[in-house]
């Protein structure tokens, strides 16, 4: 740890022992990618370089996983919540479930929702969605024009959770939840697996590139942890090669994983308000937890105004990020800026030739290539 800077819920900055690019793990299923591919409206969405950002930071190439309009919707949840979707009703039809309409039942903080929305409404299932505090008015109303049920809920985001997981405990109900907890394992994995397929296109697009072995470093927004464990899960699960650093980006008002990482062991935090509404939770997936300890090479905490910033900068460039999707930027900057920049670099392993990707989650409502609803 170099960072002694404190806001309410510790340091800023975290940087594990340097093992984590050798911890290994097994892949995610082959079979996600081809899936998707299947799947009607679906392309690699952008990953776009920018020069510009690469000579802010003093590194060789920057390119960002643009996923501002991904199957239709203005974030990269799709992925997951599609995959999910399809194992959860085909293990019913086989387990001989009793067939007809079920409500997929989830709790978010907007994009994940939305998601789980389309996904009941295009195979004809119900969906209801529970809203924590905080979540902008717009995003609430994105998802009930998926024609989902919306409950609000006056509390945080772990309270909606709970409120979701009562609601799905009947028999036509099904919790497709993109958090996990002991006895709740099975959906959450299949989300995580449901992101690989974003993984796999930065792999493509940079051979594509000219980066045949791939990334030096991968910025990674996180709420609960889901998609870091998703590219843990890929960079990790490689037998050799080339091994890139992965740091994850979280707001100050809500860094549970950072917190975690600091402790070594899994905490809940107390949330606070944020712009950066989609990753305002307060406890790590149980599942993710494993994989971020053992795989993550760092962790920062940002500030509302780091990730507007980073927003404002990103569209000036032609890529329309939300605040989560900007903070994998700004996350980057608060590691290679100040006065411990060097000694970050070098737990990056970063230098005037490194290649970082960074996780552009989502889109923003101005942005004209999401739906017209978002």
């Amino acid at each position: 740890m170099s960072d002694n800077a404190s806001f309410p819920h510790g340091p800023r900055w975290f940087a594990q022992p340097g093992t984590a690019r050798t911890w290994r793990c097994a892949s995610a299923p082959r079979q996600v990618r081809d899936f998707h591919a299947a799947l009607t409206g679906y392309s690699p969405t952008p990953l776009t370089e920018l020069p510009s950002l690469a000579t802010e930071l003093r590194i060789g190439r920057v390119f960002v996983k643009d996923e501002s309009c991904r199957l239709g919707l203005p974030a990269f949840k799709a992925l997951g919540a599609s995959w999910a979707v399809h194992r959860a009703l085909a293990e019913r039809a086989a387990n001989g479930e009793r067939r007809g309409r079920v409500t997929l039942v989830t709790a978010t903080d907007g994009n994940h929702g939305r998601a789980v929305a389309r996904m009941a409404h295009l195979l004809g299932q119900g969906a209801h969605v529970f809203v924590p505090r905080g979540v902008h008015r717009q995003a609430v109303a994105a998802i009930a024009a998926e024609r989902a049920e919306v409950t609000e809920v006056p509390g945080n985001y772990d309270d909606a959770v709970r409120l979701a997981a009562e609601a799905a405990a009947g028999p036509d109900a099904v919790l497709v939840q993109d958090t996990a907890w002991p006895g709740y394992e099975r959906i959450p994995g299949w989300i995580v697996e449901g992101y690989s397929t974003l993984c796999a296109e930065i792999d493509e697009q940079l051979a594509a590139a000219g980066v045949a072995e791939g990334p030096d470093l991968v910025s990674i927004p996180v709420g609960v942890g889901s998609l870091a464990q998703a590219v843990v899960t890929h960079y990790r699960s490689r037998p050799s090669g080339h091994a890139p650093a992965l740091l994850s980006v979280e707001p100050d008002a809500a860094a549970c994983v950072l917190r975690s990482l600091v402790l070594g062991r899994p905490v809940t935090v107390e949330t606070g308000e944020t712009t950066m509404a989609g990753l305002n939770c307060g406890t790590p997936s149980s599942i993710a937890w494993p994989y971020l300890r053992g795989g993550l090479d760092a962790a920062v905490a940002v500030r509302d105004a780091d990730s507007a910033r980073a927003a404002g900068d990103l569209a000036a460039l032609g890529v329309a990020s939300g605040p989560c999707g900007a903070a994998s930027l700004a996350g980057l900057r608060a590691a290679l800026s100040g006065p411990d920049a060097g000694e970050r670099r070098t737990a990056l392993g970063l230098g005037p030739s490194s290649v970082a990707v960074l996780l552009s989650t989502e889109g923003t409502a101005a942005n004209p290539r999401t739906v017209t609803d978002e």
